[in-house]
C-alpha cells in the first residue's frame, strides 16, 4: 500500500484552516460579548442620566405646586406635610421596603455585605420607583429633603440590574457596577461629573482600582451629557460673582473651618444618633408606630415652616439660589431652620437625601458670618466656603465636597480656599462624629443580617 504524502497534506491544512476558523470565531464572539457589555453599560449610565432628568424635573414641580398653594392656602401645609408625611412612610414599608432615608448608605452596605440567605435587597427596580415616586411626594409635602442621595441609590439599583444580563466571561464585578451607578448618579444629580469621579473614588470605594477604572469613568461622563443635554450646561447654582482679597479669604477659610467643622460634625452625629443609637420614649413610639411618627413629623416641619415665613420647607434650592445671587437677604435663623427642619425629615424615615439640605444649611451660616467678617456687603466668597465647608463636616468627604461646589458655582477662582476649608472642616468634625454613611451602613448591615439568620432559624 502505497503512502500518499499529498492527501496527507490536504488533511493537514484542512484540519489547520478549521481550527483557524474556528479561533476566529471564538475571538469574534469573543468581542461581540465585549461590545455587548460595553452597550449595556453605557446604556445604563444613559438610563442613570434619564432618570436623574426626570427625578429633578418632578421634584421641582412638586415643590413648586406646594408653594404655590401654600401661598394662596397658609393652612395647606398643616394637612399635606402630616398626611403625606405618613402616606409616604406607609408606602415605603408596605410596598417599597429599602427605600427609606437617603440611599448612599444603602449603596455602600449592598457593596460590603456577607453573601447570607435571606438578604432583604437595598437595591432593585422595585427601589428605583419607590425612591423617585415617594421621595417627589415627600418633597411636596414640604419636607426638608434632596434628591441627590436618593439618586445614587437609583443609578445603583439600575446596574444592579444590568449586571445579570452581562455576559459572564466578562468578569465585571457587581461592585464595580454599584459603584459607577452610584456616582453616575451623583454626577447627573448635580450636573457635576468630576464630582462624580471624587465620590466613586473617596465615598462608594477607597481602592486604588477604582481610581483606574475607565469602567466607572465612562458611566460617569454619559450619565453627564444626558444631564447637560436636557438641563444645560449652566451650573446648578449658575455663575456667582466671588470676590475679596487674599487676606479675607484666609480669613474666612480658617472661621468657616471651626464653624462649619463643629456644626456639620454635631450634625451628622445627630443623624447617626436617629439613625441606630437613639432610645427613648419617643424612639420606641417612632419604631412601633413609624406612620404616626411621620405624621408627628409633619406637624413640626408645618409650625416650623409657619414660623420661619416658609423657610423650612424643601431642599432650599431657591433661598440658597438667591442668597448667591444677591436678590435677597435672608433672616439670620434661615440656617437654624434648616438645620432642624432636615434632622426632623431624616428622622421621620421619608426617602431623601441631606446633600442638597446641607448645602443650603452652609450657605445660612455663611450668611449669618458675613456681617461678623465685613463681608455683609460682598458675601459670595464666603457663601461658598461655608456651603463646602459644612458638606464636607457632614460627610466628611472633603474631596466630593470641594468638587461638588466649585462645579456648581463655577467657583474656579476660589478653588483652593474650597479645598482648605472643606479638608479643615471635615477634621474638625472628626471630633464630633464617626463617618456619616460608612457608620449607617455597617449598622445597616449588621440589622439585616441578624433579620436574615433569624427568619432562617424560625423556618421549619
Amino acid at each position: 500500500m502505497m503512502f500518499d504524502s499529498g492527501a496527507l497534506r490536504k488533511t493537514y491544512i484542512r484540519i489547520r484552516l478549521y481550527l483557524r476558523n474556528r479561533a476566529v470565531r471564538r475571538r469574534q464572539i469573543a468581542y461581540l460579548k465585549l461590545w455587548l457589555g460595553r452597550l449595556l453599560l453605557w446604556g445604563g449610565a444613559v438610563g442613570v442620566g434619564m432618570l436623574a432628568v426626570g427625578f429633578a424635573q418632578l421634584s421641582d414641580h412638586a415643590i413648586h405646586l406646594f408653594r404655590s398653594t401654600s401661598s394662596d392656602y397658609p393652612w395647606w401645609p398643616f394637612v399635606i406635610a402630616p398626611f403625606g408625611g405618613a402616606l409616604c412612610v406607609w408606602l415605603t414599608r408596605r410596598w417599597f421596603g429599602g427605600a427609606e432615608g437617603s440611599g448612599i448608605p444603602q449603596t455602600i452596605a449592598e457593596m460590603t455585605r456577607p453573601e447570607v440567605p435571606g438578604w432583604k435587597p437595598l437595591l432593585s427596580l422595585r427601589i428605583i420607583v419607590g425612591k423617585v415616586l415617594v421621595g417627589v411626594a415627600a418633597v411636596g409635602s414640604g419636607f426638608s429633603l434632596g434628591r441627590e442621595g436618593p439618586t445614587v441609590q437609583v443609578g445603583a439599583s439600575l446596574l444592579n440590574a444590568l449586571h445579570r444580563a452581562l455576559p459572564g466571561s466578562l468578569h465585571i464585578p457587581r461592585t464595580h457596577m454599584l459603584v459607577a451607578g452610584g456616582a453616575a448618579g451623583i454626577a447627573a444629580a448635580f450636573n457635576t461629573p468630576l464630582a462624580g469621579i471624587a465620590f466613586a473614588i473617596e465615598e462608594l470605594t477607597r481602592s486604588v482600582e477604582a481610581r483606574m477604572s475607565g469602567l466607572i469613568i465612562t458611566a460617569i461622563v454619559l450619565a453627564g451629557i444626558v444631564s447637560q443635554t436636557f438641563l444645560g450646561k449652566s451650573s446648578y447654582f449658575g455663575q456667582i460673582a466671588i470676590g475679596g482679597s487674599d487676606r479675607e479669604m484666609a480669613l474666612a477659610v480658617a472661621v468657616t473651618a471651626l464653624v462649619c467643622g463643629a456644626s456639620g460634625g454635631l450634625f451628622s452625629r445627630m443623624l447617626i444618633m436617629g439613625s441606630i443609637s437613639w432610645r427613648g420614649p419617643l424612639a420606641d413610639y417612632r419604631r412601633r408606630r413609624p406612620v404616626r411618627f411621620a405624621f408627628l413629623c409633619g406637624l413640626l416641619v408645618a409650625a416650623l415652616g409657619y414660623a420661619s415665613g416658609g423657610l423650612a420647607f424643601g431642599s432650599g434650592y431657591a433661598e440658597t439660589r438667591a442668597l448667591l445671587d444677591g436678590d435677597s437677604q435672608l433672616a439670620w435663623y434661615y440656617g437654624p431652620v434648616k438645620f432642624i427642619a432636615t434632622l426632623i425629615a431624616y428622622l421621620s424615615g421619608l426617602p431623601g437625601g441631606i446633600f442638597a439640605p446641607s448645602l443650603a444649611i452652609g450657605a445660612g451660616v455663611g450668611n449669618n458670618l458675613a456681617p461678623l467678617l465685613g463681608q455683609a456687603d460682598a458675601p459670595g466668597m464666603l457663601l461658598v466656603l461655608c456651603m463646602a465647608g459644612f458638606l464636607a463636616a457632614v460627610t466628611q468627604a472633603p474631596i466630593t465636597s470641594f468638587i461638588i461646589v466649585m462645579e456648581m458655582v463655577d467657583g474656579y477662582s476660589v478653588i483652593i480656599g474650597l479645598m482648605a476649608v472643606s479638608l479643615l472642616s471635615a477634621g474638625v468634625s472628626r471630633i464630633f462624629s464617626k463617618p456619616l454613611y460608612h457608620t449607617v451602613a455597617k449598622a445597616m448591615v449588621e440589622r439585616n443580617v441578624a433579620a436574615a439568620r433569624e427568619s432562617a432559624s424560625t423556618r421549619p
